[in-house]
């Protein structure tokens, strides 16, 4: 039932072009990247350099609107730059890219602690990179998501002339229209006995930012978490958020019981769903293809509690491309539950949590730094 306007969703500009600076010291690398994202409307490669100290001398005279940033240079690594491009460039969005090591994993999820927008893992070898679709696709959707511009719009728009890109390299991302409002429904007045959370671009830093805030208020259920990663990188968040909350908290492992309390992270390359075992809820690892270009997908494990709590759950929707995590926070709306998705103005990326709210399944659409507070008095069951 929709009760409650909240707010105009503003619109997408009509025509944008994105800048984007690219530093990596594989000129196999700088070059590939820069064609493919020279052929999509919409992006300008304003610059290309082999190292850090090339990028920083340069990103105040190129003023790209994004970074794609190697990890591993010569003279000035990526994570050396990094806080220097920020100061030097304020408001530039910066995509880290490595290769996927348990060392680079852990040097990005550091990097996206300390500023970055977004990361990409980078195929080891130039063969890899010249061949992969996902790498291609990765790069394209992210520069033209976090410069502002929608990817549905620009895959519509003419290739430019010369242009080989394959179709369908650019994923959707849905975005409310120019009139859209936000319709809230009111929180249930069932207590959760589950807490479930959506991210991806922008998740970790808003992960990292809400939990330890929420740590005291999670004691009483398991929270189940699904952020858009890969291999490696997946345990090395759940490494982090144990820390920073002090809360168990590691990825799942399929037939394990969920414990109130504990924090479990969807692993890379597997969707994390949730079910039953001698009426007990467990965590069930499924290795099906990709959902919503994404695996682990949001929507599948949303999906999988309203089958198991029906409408006692309450799931968050944090920043992040594309629309995943609609569909299921459909599904626990309409079974009774509460969807809390971030608002715009604080999302790296407003599409997951935009296309949530669009759809009017939402019961609140905060601020990053409301979240907390908000779950936590839903959990204690006064969400009003």
């Amino acid at each position: 039932m929709n009760i409650s306007v909240a707010s105009r969703v503003p619109a997408t500009p009509a025509s944008r072009t994105v800048k984007v600076m690219i530093v990596d010291d594989a000129v196999v690398v700088r070059g590939l990247v820069a064609r493919w994202l020279g052929e999509i409307p919409g992006i300008e490669v304003v610059a290309r350099h082999r190292n850090g100290r090339l990028a920083v001398e340069d990103v105040a005279k190129s003023a790209p609107d994004v970074i794609v940033l190697d990890i591993e240079m010569p003279e000035m690594d990526g994570m050396t730059a990094l806080p220097l491009l920020l100061e030097r460039c304020p408001g530039v969005k910066i995509i880290m890219c490595s290769t996927l090591t348990q060392r680079n994993a852990e040097i990005s999820i550091r990097a996206l602690a300390e500023g970055a927008a977004d990361y990409v893992p980078k195929p080891e070898s130039n063969s890899g990179v010249t061949t992969s679709k996902e790498f291609r696709r990765d790069i394209v959707n992210k520069v033209l998501a976090l410069g502002g511009v929608d990817p549905a719009a620009s895959a519509r728009a003419p290739r430019k002339t010369g242009s080989s890109a394959p179709a369908g390299v650019v994923a959707p991302l849905a975005r409310p229209g120019a009139t859209s409002a936000i319709a809230l429904r009111p929180f249930s007045k069932v207590k959760p006995k589950i807490l479930v959370i959506g991210s991806s671009t922008g998740g970790p830093q808003a992960l990292l930012r809400i939990m330890p805030a929420m740590s005291g208020m999670i004691a009483q259920v398991p929270t189940i978490i699904t952020q858009h990663m890969p291999p490696t990188f997946t345990g090395i968040l759940a490494g982090h958020l144990a820390k920073a909350t002090g809360r168990p908290c590691a990825e799942a492992v399929d037939g394990e019981t969920l414990v109130s309390g504990s924090i479990y992270v969807a692993p890379g390359g597997h969707h994390l769903l949730i079910g039953q075992r001698g009426g007990t809820a467990c965590a069930r690892l499924d290795d099906s293809p990709p959902i919503n270009f994404c695996k682990p997908a949001v929507d599948p494990m949303f999906e999988s509690a309203v089958a198991v709590y029906g409408g006692s759950i309450l799931a968050v929707i944090l920043t992040g491309m594309g629309h995943d995590g609609c569909g299921g926070a459909r599904r626990i709306a309409d079974a009774g539950g509460s969807v809390i998705a971030q608002d715009e103005a604080t999302s790296v990326v407003w599409g997951m949590p935009g296309s949530a709210a669009a759809a009017g399944v939402c019961s609140a659409v905060l601020p990053l730094g409301e979240i907390a507070a908000r779950v936590g008095r839903v959990l204690a069951g006064g969400a009003t």
